[in-house]
C-alpha cells in the first residue's frame, strides 16, 4: 500500500489514507473526501483537481506534459509545485507523498 498525505488548505489538518499502485492521485483524494472536483474526468480540460505536491517530492514524480502546463497557467493560485492529480498515476516510490490542497480552484469549464 501507498501512503498519501493530504494538508488541508489551511495547513492545520493532515489526513493520510492508503492506495495502490496504479490508482490516480485524483481518485484517492475524492475518495478521501478531499475537495477536488475533477470536472473533465482526467481529460486535462479543466484545473479544477489542481493540488500542490511538497517540495521534497516534486522532483521524485514524472514532470508534467505541456498540456498539464497549460492547463496549471489557469488554476487559481499555481505555484512551482502545482500538479493536476488526475495526471498522477501513483507508484511504490511514492508511499508517503504530501499533497496540498489549495484553498480556492476555478471551475475552468463554466468559463
Amino acid at each position: 500500500m501507498i501512503r498519501i498525505n493530504f494538508i488541508s488548505p489551511d495547513g492545520e489538518t493532515t489526513q493520510t489514507v492508503e492506495a495502490k499502485e496504479g490508482d490516480s492521485l485524483l481518485e484517492v483524494a475524492q475518495n478521501a473526501g478531499q475537495p477536488l472536483e475533477g470536472t473533465c474526468e482526467g481529460q486535462m480540460a479543466c484545473s479544477t483537481c489542481h493540488v500542490i505536491i511538497a517540495k521534497e517530492w516534486f522532483d521524485k514524480l514524472n514532470p508534467a506534459v505541456e498540456d498539464e502546463e497549460d492547463m496549471l497557467d489557469l488554476a487559481s493560485g499555481a505555484r512551482r509545485t502545482s500538479r493536476l492529480s488526475c495526471q498522477i498515476d501513483l507508484t511504490a516510490e511514492m508511499d508517503g507523498l504530501v499533497v496540498h490542497i489549495p484553498a480556492e480552484s476555478r471551475n475552468m469549464q463554466g468559463i
